[in-house]
């Protein structure tokens, strides 16, 4: 299954914001919560304390980020974490982790807390743990955020390490990053994306691009506060399925539109470089006659339809991957909303999707 959270920092905000802004998060469906402990002190302790018991309230699970230096500071020993279950966490996140034993030894702990192991560093350290034979159960994955621009992941990178913890069949979590939001754990704010090439795209093309990945569980907002509008988009997206945002041309005939909107279309395993195609409307609307609109040469991201001109091919809808000249044949019908034109590159063979009208 997978879920969306939010993140909150105490130290940085009031409690009253924190709790609306978590009240919202679970109105909207979001089920987790990161904070971040490697910051606290004695003085900051009892409101960390008072946000995670409200957000555990509203039924959110509540994973905090911690380092070995936390453990030392508060006189916390890795074979007992007592002081965690005290909290009412969920789970706690090594930002820095330890040896690989010790992490094996904390996921046998009694209170079934989450260790919750660094994604974006070096595979060799996840590897190291599970040599040491730990539960499974309860480890867990989750990559890290960049305040910084152009510190963020690469595809490249981000890919390769979450096929790692994947290929260990555990979940997995990574960040996105609010432009409404003014603030997050650090002092820069410049956005707290997990990869950079999502530090200043919409929100909900962040997080409709990681689910898409088939390596992320767990999409998380990393700065305060998103919009109402933002958590409401993201709690009604399917993240099960890409559904990607369209432009239609005006007076759209009613069966192109329902072609468009309402099928789910598949990407042929026999895949094209120039086109991501979906036959299926071909097949179901066979006898229809399709009329020849707006046939214009093709850009990357046009939602094409084969007029009855291209015989077998008519009604067939397709994407352009390319630009292309066109045969004369092919109405042009649309586009894909010019954020998500990248997602097409990460359509893959068989893959289901589905696109809606552009608001």
């Amino acid at each position: 299954m997978r879920r969306l959270g939010v993140s909150v920092y105490p130290n940085k905000s009031s409690l009253e914001e924190d709790k609306r802004y978590l009240s919202l998060a679970a109105k909207y469906g979001f089920k987790r919560i990161f904070t971040n402990l490697i910051s606290i002190d004695d003085n900051s302790l009892g409101k960390f304390k008072e946000i995670i018991n409200y957000g555990r309230s509203l039924g959110m699970e509540v994973i905090a980020d911690v380092s070995p230096e936390v453990f030392k500071s508060l006189g916390i020993y890795y074979s007992d974490l007592k002081f965690f279950k005290d909290m009412n966490l969920t789970g706690i996140r090594l930002d820095l982790g330890f040896t690989g034993n010790e992490e094996s030894i904390m996921s046998f702990n009694p209170y079934g807390i989450k260790i919750e192991i660094n994604m974006s560093s070096n595979v060799k350290h996840l590897e190291n743990i599970m040599a040491y034979a730990p539960n499974k159960d309860n480890i867990i994955g989750c990559h890290n955020f960049y305040p910084h621009r152009y510190t963020g992941l690469s595809r490249k990178h981000f890919i390769k390490t979450s096929k790692e913890f994947k290929k260990y069949g555990l979940r997995t979590a990574a960040f996105i990053s609010s432009p409404n939001a003014t603030f997050g754990p650090w002092p820069i704010n410049e956005g707290l994306p997990t990869l950079e090439e999502h530090r200043y795209l919409p929100i909900e093309t962040q997080a409709k691009d990681l689910f898409n990945t088939d390596l992320i569980d767990d999409v998380i907002i990393a700065n305060c506060y998103a919009s109402e509008e933002e958590l409401r988009a993201l709690g009604g997206m399917d993240k099960d399925i890409l559904t990607l945002e369209v432009d239609l041309i005006e007076e759209l005939p009613q069966l192109e539109r329902k072609i468009i909107l309402e099928e789910v279309h598949v990407n042929r395993g026999d895949i094209s470089e120039y086109l991501i195609r979906s036959t299926q409307s071909r097949v179901k609307y066979k006898d229809y006659d399709f009329k020849l609109i707006n046939p214009r040469d093709i850009k990357k991201g046009d939602i094409l339809i084969d007029s009855s001109s291209y015989g077998n091919y008519a009604g067939e809808l397709q994407i352009a991957l390319k630009p292309m000249k066109n045969s004369g044949r092919t109405s042009v019908v649309g586009r894909i909303v010019d954020e998500e034109v990248f997602l097409l590159d990460h359509i893959r063979p068989w893959q289901k999707f589905k696109l809606e009208f552009s608001i």
